[in-house]
């Protein structure tokens, strides 16, 4: 039997790809673990369907109140605005950094790994992304690899929406052990 997981999914305030969104955070919760999405400020995040804007989510909680001993892992969701305006938040950089460093599962699909480049935390590690983010992961000191989805340690990383089936296996996959 599977123990509920508390899951943390950060996201900026608007540019978020609904469904690097939506699909893990399905994933997560039919598989009977909660999803909390964390962000910068109160209300609602805006979701894209790439340059249009789709729906909106309500924050759980914003991510300068959160504690990363109060989650099992964290998924970081693409867009391009989303990770850009992450990465240049101190607050959300630092719960990221701590995060890997904690040594639980983070799992970031698409453009999101920039908001890990910003956190120092690609530096030795094997990944994948957007193909455009390859040269900034590799100034970083990581290994970028074109393929759908990469487990390296605790970090789980996916190129793009069509990637979400492996990413959503190992990410549960990772909630498991």
């Amino acid at each position: 039997m599977t123990t509920t997981k508390r899951i943390a999914f950060l996201t900026a305030g608007e540019g978020i790809e609904e469904v690097e969104l939506t699909e893990p955070w399905k994933a997560v919760t039919d598989a009977g673990h909660t999803a909390e999405l964390l962000s910068l400020e109160e209300g609602e995040v805006q979701l894209f369907q790439h340059l249009d804007k789709s729906s909106t989510q309500s924050v759980d909680k914003l991510v300068s109140d959160a504690s990363i001993g109060d989650y099992d892992a964290l998924v970081l969701p693409g867009g391009v605005a989303n990770p850009d305006a992450l990465r240049t938040d101190e607050q959300a950089v630092a719960f990221v950094r701590d995060f890997v460093g904690s040594g639980r599962p983070v799992a970031a699909i698409c453009h999101a790994p920039w908001t890990l480049v910003e956190a120092d935390a690609v530096r030795g590690r094997r990944m994948t992304s957007w193909p455009s983010l390859q040269t900034d992961v590799r100034n970083a000191g990581g290994e970028w690899v074109d393929e759908e989805v990469v487990v390296d340690d605790n970090l789980i990383t996916s190129r793009n929406p069509d990637d979400l089936p492996a990413f959503n296996r190992e990410l549960l996959a990772a909630l498991d052990d």
